[in-house]
């Protein structure tokens, strides 16, 4: 029989929360992302990794997060802990690959698309995957187009997300990204989960289900210390917030003091007085010796 589902368990505050944690994980993930584009002479794998990190974990405890407020009647909600993890894995994997492929090719046309349909893809990979870790007295049914309409709106999102962030134009611009981050996770989980059905097989005992916020509280713990990270590398690295370019790094050569002693400037040359300021008077010859 199909059963009732409620997304909104505890009203407006997992949403409200799982938005705000998506914000999170992409106001860290895509500042980190383009501090290259900021800062010359950065270390670009490392931070586009972090990024990546970032921007994945936040996605992944958005989803969870949401998902402490989805209850379906009459059966309790298990989730596996392998499949679990694997869906952080592959949001931060796929999410990687559209990052770092926006982080060397510049933000041209191909290369946002390309970045953008990677990185939609791969929420959307996270949010079904972990759908799949659900286990359940029934089967989950989804309606085509609806997911079809959830995976375009994290694509489209995603990528206006990258754009705004390679803009690199300050601190309303990295706000703005951010924002369309977290519109383009919590969109694209609830445009899904309005695409299922739940049909359950019969009446298990709601006391035997271990909560959800009691078993992926623990899980959580991984992703948070990774925002923390990503936080306080912000936090004391100034440049990523502001969004100004740094100064260009000078070339120190060996032999020359990195700082020169300052030597006076040689005295100017009296210029030549004109004719007009020479003494008047008549000239006289000098009788010469023959």
């Amino acid at each position: 029989m199909q059963s009732t589902v409620d997304g909104f368990s505890y009203g407006l505050v997992t949403p409200v929360v799982a938005f705000l944690m998506a914000c999170l994980g992409g106001a860290l993930g895509l500042r980190c992302a383009t501090r290259p584009l900021v800062v010359t002479g950065s270390w670009r794998p490392g931070w586009l990794a972090l990024g990546s990190g970032a921007i994945g974990s936040g996605i992944w405890t958005m989803h969870f997060i949401a998902m402490m407020g989805f209850t379906i009647e009459d059966t309790p909600i298990r989730y596996d802990r392998l499949t679990t993890f694997a869906s952080l894995a592959v949001a931060v994997v796929m999410v990687g690959i559209g990052i770092f492929i926006v982080g060397y090719r510049g933000a041209t046309g191909t290369a946002l698309f390309t970045g953008g349909t990677i990185t939609g893809l791969g929420i959307a990979s996270m949010h079904y995957l972990g759908m799949a870790s659900m286990s359940l007295d029934g089967r989950l049914e989804y309606d085509t187009l609806t997911v079809a309409a959830s995976v375009a709106v994290a694509m489209a999102a995603a990528t206006a997300a990258l754009w705004a962030a390679a803009q690199a134009r300050g601190f309303l611009w990295s706000v703005g990204a951010s924002a369309v981050m977290g519109l383009a996770v919590t969109g694209m989980h609830y445009t899904g989960m309005a695409a299922l059905e739940v049909h359950v097989h019969g009446t298990a005992d709601p006391a035997t289900g271990e909560s959800a916020a009691a078993l992926l509280a623990p899980m959580m713990l991984g992703p948070l210390a990774l925002l923390v990270l990503a936080g306080i590398v912000v936090i004391f690295d100034p440049l990523l917030v502001t969004g100004r370019p740094g100064p260009e790094p000078v070339e120190h050569k060996p032999g020359v003091p990195a700082h020169p002693r300052h030597h006076p400037a040689p005295p100017r040359p009296a210029r030549p007085r004109s004719r007009a300021h020479r003494p008047s008077g008549r000239r006289t010859r000098t009788p010469q010796k023959r």
